[in-house]
């Protein structure tokens, strides 16, 4: 989710972070795979420039966005949210993980609630599209 207001650089580091996101507790499920294949496209920009391996390691690539504005590190925030949520599985590594970065990121409680919000109401409408052209 508003992904592409990322520039290339930031977009290319996201990847980085949300492959490292689902790969955190072991092999990816179908579920996160899923996920991380539309994030891809919505960075579809980028889609030639990613080879699917982290372009550098997990603490510059945190550390680069630490340079970065609040926009970006909410967007990151954001997505980052969306791929723990998205298999309904309670990961502790994940959840350690998103800690960190909302410290790092500076991000405040009420603001992760807000995030968090819009992540269930992003699945709510999913949903109830779904239901609709169901029925």
């Amino acid at each position: 989710m508003f992904l592409s207001l990322l520039s290339k650089k930031e977009m290319l580091k996201f990847v980085d972070l949300a492959i490292y996101m689902v790969d955190i507790d072991g092999e990816p499920t179908a579920v996160e795979k899923r996920v991380l294949t539309k994030m891809m496209a919505e960075v579809d920009s980028i889609k030639d420039e990613y080879t699917f391996r982290f372009t550098d390691t997990i603490e510059n690539t945190i550390a680069f966005f630490l340079e970065t504005n609040q926009v970006v590190k909410n967007i990151v925030y954001l997505n980052l949210v969306t791929i723990s949520m998205e298999d309904d599985l309670y990961n502790t590594s994940e959840l350690m993980f998103l800690q960190n970065l909302q410290e790092k990121f500076e991000i405040t409680n009420e603001k992760r609630r807000e995030l968090i919000a819009l992540v269930y109401a992003q699945r709510d409408l999913r949903e109830k599209g779904l239901r609709v052209i169901k029925n």
